[in-house]
């Protein structure tokens, strides 16, 4: 068993942080609003920090799950941020989605302080998180990651180096841009099945047993079908991460037509105020 430190108590990193106290972990956790690591303590085994420096001091492992690259650079750097606390040796996993670029600065810096990073990102929504069934993809130093792995376990379904320092990252993009396009062609099917008298149960029951299969369909069908999205992954988010993607399409050249076009999608649902709602929102444009 390890010590560890979570950084960002939300949506995914307070189930997670959770399953490290289960697993028997030794946790110190720090959150930006005090009130969530004191419900996080109420409910799991596991110590308070009042800054992300203190939580990280002794640590061998040092997790975040924060919201964007501004974000990740306040818990890192400054002299309340983790890095100053934690000691040569120990290992900082980024499970926040964020561009390569942070992912490689701060990957630098914690090199020069004789700190390992790995920057890996999750897929698999709360419930994901939840159920300790996340898809956890990596980047960074084979020996970084071979120590970090197994304490990744405790929320893990699947957990996988893909390259250097950024691959994590540049994986996640390739889930969200995947993800995107999916869920708008989910969102057609079941508004076009709408529009022609279908049953759209009995319809996902025919073709989710075809080539037309997907989690999305299996999971959000009926939360679509009723109207109802508030559950996992919200608009706001989505839009912050294809907008990383895009920014990084331009760089590498990559042609993303169609993520740009959900992209603006999401937009359209923000606009109408469904920035909370989850990503398989992109119907209700539709109906409009």
């Amino acid at each position: 068993m390890a010590r560890v430190a979570f950084l960002g108590l939300g949506v995914m990193g307070f189930p997670m942080a959770g399953h490290l106290a289960a697993a028997g972990h030794e946790v110190t956790v720090w959150n930006r609003s005090p009130a969530k690591a004191e419900a996080w303590a109420a409910r799991h085994k596991g110590r308070l920090a009042a800054t992300a420096r203190e939580a990280a001091g002794g640590a061998e492992f040092v997790m975040a799950c924060v919201g964007n690259d501004d974000d990740l650079r306040q818990v890192c750097l400054g002299e309340a941020g983790a890095f100053a606390g934690m000691g040569r040796g120990a290992v900082f996993v980024d499970h926040t989605t964020v561009s390569a670029a942070v992912t490689r600065e701060l990957s630098a810096v914690a090199a020069e302080a004789g700190l390992g990073f790995v920057d890996a990102p999750v897929s698999g929504g709360q419930a994901g998180a939840e159920g300790g069934q996340l898809s956890v993809m990596c980047g960074g130093a084979q020996a970084d990651y071979d120590r970090a792995e197994p304490v990744i376990a405790a929320y893990a379904k699947i957990c996988k180096l893909m390259g250097p320092s950024g691959a994590g990252q540049l994986t996640k993009m390739c889930n969200q841009i995947a993800i995107a396009g999916l869920v708008q062609g989910l969102s057609e099917s079941l508004h076009f099945a709408e529009k022609a008298g279908l049953s759209i149960p009995e319809v996902v029951e025919v073709i989710s047993q075809g080539a037309a299969g997907s989690w999305q369909m299996a999971n959000r069908h009926r939360t679509m079908a009723e109207n109802r999205f508030d559950f996992g992954f919200a608009v706001d988010w989505m839009r912050k991460d294809l907008g990383i993607c895009l920014a990084t399409a331009d760089e590498t050249g990559a042609s993303l037509p169609v993520t740009a076009l959900v992209d603006q999608f999401y937009k359209e649902v923000q606009a109408m105020g469904g920035g909370r709602w989850d990503t398989s929102s992109l119907i209700a444009r539709l109906r409009r």
